[in-house]
């Protein structure tokens, strides 16, 4: 059976700003409290979409979550009228108000792990939502953003959704940053690799700068929910080293397509067993693409985002690797680049395109899609509306032109129009996307 790889990518929320809320992400400590351009945000995120649609890729849209997400701020002891809530905590805990207006949740790649029907027991695609325990902002998103998923991928005899992890350290789990699957081709069985942070044994290495967010407990039991074969899986720890200078999630050191991995030679803590295992896994058919620290350190991969693209198989056998702007920016960065674009095999094109909003916020081109491997019937379950077709593509465009702000601060969000315009702007867009009723604002 034809099998796909759909991208779905989060859509940018009308309260996109730069609070600098997450630990170990340098590009989002750099810039906060910075002006925003949520407006500029979202199209450059609906460009991407539309450029992956023109090349013939399967791509969705993911709606944001709602924001601000007022319920967890009257779980914090917040109460009254929804002005009054923002107010009192505007007043009395800002890093409050801050994490409860955070965008975050536009970067799906930590929406969820993802095992599709040719890996599992069942034959059927199977959802985890992750916990997102290691930051408070994003530990809001769970609970949406499981409930959006199986709105989305809602037939029971297709799909597959699990409860996200306990929330308690042992189980802290980030998605599908940390995971990646090879295989020969789509719709055959692969091999899932899980990166941790933290070491799979008490006395192994531990970054000591910054927390080591994907815990392996965390990846052996998604590994469990989904009933993945052991034969076909693959656990190894980030290099701790990495973590520690800006590494906050293996997508950041690494990325994988069918058999490709493209990597840098310092992602993993023992790289040769990693490649060893992955390769034994797949029978012979890894190819890996390494790249040295004499050819790009760490600093220039996490400053560029290099290893945060996308890597992409097109319909004619080529392989695409999708980057962004800054790697044009990072002078060797781009050099290795156009070496490796001219060189034979591997990756066949190279394409840049610009995400600065969502870069100067700590995320990439990697980092706002979520894959989802797909047979034809299972693509035609899943909720139709969000399947980015030319007609949804201008309605999106015409929808953020009229509803997001050109120019937002941290100061901004005490403003009680500020909530007013996004939730206006979400419920018009459950409308459009025929997913009525998905926000908690609409339920109430």
């Amino acid at each position: 059976m034809m099998s796909v790889e759909l991208n779905i990518d989060g859509l940018v929320g009308p309260t996109h700003f730069y609070g600098g809320l997450a630990v170990g992400n340098l590009a989002s400590a750099r810039h906060r409290a910075r002006p925003s351009n949520p407006k500029a945000a979202a199209l450059q995120g609906l460009a991407k979409m539309k450029r992956l649609m023109e090349l013939g890729l399967e791509q969705a849209v993911m709606p944001p979550l709602a924001r601000p997400d007022l319920d967890s701020l009257r779980r914090l002891g917040f109460d009254g009228s929804h002005e009054t809530i923002i107010k009192a905590a505007r007043e009395q805990a800002p890093d409050l108000l801050r994490a409860c207006y955070s965008a975050s949740g536009m970067w799906v790649a930590n929406a969820a792990t993802v095992s599709p029907s040719a890996d599992t027991p069942d034959g059927k695609v199977h959802f985890t939502p992750a916990n997102l325990i290691s930051q408070f902002h994003r530990a809001l998103e769970a609970p949406q953003t499981a409930q959006l998923l199986q709105r989305l991928f809602h037939h029971p005899d297709h799909f597959v959704h699990h409860p996200a992890l306990p929330s308690a350290p042992p189980f802290g789990d980030e998605g599908a940053a940390n995971h990646s699957r090879f295989c020969a081709g789509y719709g055959e069985a692969g091999v899932a690799l899980f990166v941790h942070g933290d070491p799979a044994q008490s006395d192994g290495p531990r970054p000591g700068r910054y927390p080591a967010r994907q815990q392996y407990q965390a990846s052996l039991a998604v590994a469990r929910q989904h009933g993945l074969s052991r034969a076909a899986v693959v656990f190894a720890q980030q290099n701790p080293r990495g973590i520690d200078q800006g590494v906050f999630h293996n997508d950041v050191i690494a990325v994988a397509n069918q058999c490709l991995l493209f990597c840098h030679a310092e992602a993993f803590a023992d790289p040769d067993q990693v490649y060893q295992q992955l390769d034994r896994a797949l029978q012979g058919q890894l190819e890996v693409i390494e790249v040295g620290s004499d050819q790009v350190s760490v600093e220039e991969a996490v400053n560029s985002y290099l290893f945060n693209s996308q890597l992409l198989s097109l319909a004619d056998g080529k392989t695409l690797l999708l980057v962004p702007g800054e790697c044009q920016r990072e002078l060797r960065v781009w050099q290795y680049l156009q070496a490796l674009e001219a060189a034979p095999g591997g990756i066949d094109r190279l394409e840049v395109m610009d995400l600065r909003q969502s870069m100067d916020n700590g995320g990439g081109p990697a980092c706002l899609r979520l894959r989802v491997v797909l047979s034809d019937t299972e693509l035609h379950a899943m909720h139709q509306g969000v399947r980015l077709t030319e007609r949804l593509y201008r309605q999106l465009v015409d929808w953020v032109e009229r509803h997001y702000r050109d120019h937002l601060v941290p100061d901004d969000l005490a403003d009680p129009e500020l909530m007013q315009e996004s939730y206006r702007a979400l419920d018009e867009l459950s409308r459009m996307l025929a997913l009525e009723g998905i926000y908690p604002f609409q339920q109430a």
